[in-house]
């Protein structure tokens, strides 16, 4: 029997809790949903970067950022590193991507031509970093070109901060999944297994879907919740915050509209998550459409299906937007969903776990040994066995990931660790920190880090996070010898 297919769905900058099966219950995401009631929904999933570049290349290496070279945005991965569409191309497997990848510079002022790119194994490689017109090698914008369709978004007058974008025929996000259902319909006339990465550029900013998708939620704009921000909130907390509230961001690149959170009204506030939530609901409109694809062609049944999103999106959660260097739960903790009916029992997992055991998962789910270099499991066995998967703490690193302008990229360097019950976030190169007790505050709001009365917790926290730093130094090359 063939090995199973691998179908392996990243979205950009999706917050966990856009998906009605993560408990939204405004958003219309029934085709994911119904991936996560069928499959092992993670309720508890984190990646190990509130930033694009250093969270996929440590998921998609098993790697943790610093260890793959990628810490920043810009920054190339080592040439070495091994991602794991290199390691099943390398076993026989035919793979695939259409969208985004942004494991090296993508930046057009100084990579002009496309994103640099390592050996990765991708045997198609249809690469889109994005929607508007930045490369001459964006494949998304070639196929608008060859069809006639102009590429075009317009201005609201109700809302400078959110625009009218494609519509969904000719959109980025569907795009994507046609490139990818071209790819399988290929595969499926050989005997080799395949697997095909849909990398769509939504949610991320700019807010910018079709206007039909908007218009479900403009109808109703005053049912749709606020931010979650107390006033005040930002009084204890870490500088940087304070500056990010007064404007996410002033280092914007051009395309990006620098919102104000703190001049922002109310229902301005309700058009950016309207927008943003309208996007979501388009990908799961497109996810549906390539699960019922797969069904029509007959590669529905040995096809492994994931879905995640690199990290998360503030939302004005905090008096906050975009990503930064931030680590709120709006930020790190995102969807993750593994579909194969016919081997997983569906569950939903509460296990607070790391996005960068996907894939050592994945290699032991087709029969291939975890990678040496690697420094996250395999969750494959106890997925398989209905096993239970324990509590581990979460790890997530930002070492002056977007290159901030306002302060000394040495202040520009946080860490993270995240368990079931207490979070703790350092900010180096200053005395300030966080520290959130989860089980009381779940929404993040009281910052613990300066309180004696939880000094205690606030040991016990830095010791798990000095030892994670310490178990994050590279495993490699492996010792050959006693001495």
């Amino acid at each position: 029997m063939k090995k199973p297919n691998i179908l392996w769905i990243c979205t950009d900058q999706q917050r966990f809790d856009t998906l009605g099966c993560y408990g939204n219950p405004y958003t219309n995401t029934p085709n994911i949903d119904k991936l996560a009631k069928e499959g092992v929904l993670f309720e508890n999933a984190f990646c190990q970067s509130p930033v694009c570049s250093p969270s996929r290349s440590s998921f998609l290496t098993g790697r943790y950022p610093r260890t793959t070279g990628c810490r920043e945005n810009g920054q190339r991965i080592y040439k070495d590193e091994k991602v794991i569409s290199k390691t099943l191309h390398d076993n026989g497997y035919f793979c695939g991507l259409s969208g985004k990848y942004h494991i090296n510079p993508a930046n057009p002022d100084f990579f002009p031509q496309g994103e640099v790119r390592i050996e990765d194994g991708y045997d198609t490689f249809e690469w889109a970093h994005g929607h508007a017109y930045k490369h001459p090698s964006n494949e998304y914008q070639k196929w608008l070109n060859d069809i006639g369709v102009e590429y075009k978004k317009e201005e609201y007058d109700f809302c400078k901060w959110i625009e009218k974008g494609m519509d969904e025929e000719y959109h980025q996000t569907t795009w994507c999944i046609e490139r990818a259902k071209s790819f399988v319909n290929s595969a499926k006339n050989f005997d080799t297994p395949w697997m095909f990465s849909i990398n769509i550029f939504d949610p991320h900013n700019p807010f910018d879907p079709p206007q039909n998708y908007l218009e479900r939620y403009t109808k109703n704009l005053d049912q749709i919740p606020l931010p979650n921000y107390v006033e005040g909130e930002l009084d204890d907390k870490p500088e940087y915050e304070k500056l990010l509230h007064q404007s996410c961001l002033n280092v914007n690149p051009e395309n990006i509209k620098t919102l104000l959170p703190a001049k922002m009204s109310d229902d301005e506030h309700r058009y950016v998550k309207a927008a943003y939530w309208a996007m979501c609901d388009l990908i799961d409109s497109q996810v549906g459409k390539m699960v019922d694809y797969l069904k029509e062609i007959g590669e529905y049944d040995n096809t492994i299906i994931v879905f995640n999103s690199d990290h998360g999106e503030m939302l004005g959660d905090h008096g906050l937007y975009y990503k930064a260097i931030n680590m709120y739960d709006s930020a790190v903790h995102i969807p993750l969903i593994i579909h194969y009916p016919a081997k997983l029992k569906p569950r939903r997992c509460s296990a607070v776990v790391e996005l960068m055991h996907i894939a050592p998962t994945l290699l032991e789910a087709v029969g291939l040994p975890v990678e040496a270099a690697m420094q996250s499991t395999s969750l494959w066995n106890k997925l398989i066995n209905d096993e239970k998967i324990e509590d581990e703490d979460v790890y997530c690193e930002y070492y002056n990931s977007l290159k901030e302008n306002r302060i000394s990229p040495r202040e520009c360097y946080a860490t993270m660790i995240r368990n079931d019950k207490y979070k703790i976030i350092v900010y180096h190169g200053t005395n300030e920190g966080e520290l959130y007790d989860l089980i009381n505050d779940p929404s993040e709001t009281v910052n613990l880090f300066y309180k004696k009365e939880y000094s205690e917790q606030k040991t016990d926290m830095l010791i798990r996070l000095c030892n994670k730093m310490a178990w994050t130094v590279d495993p490699l090359p492996l010792r050959e010898g006693a001495f």
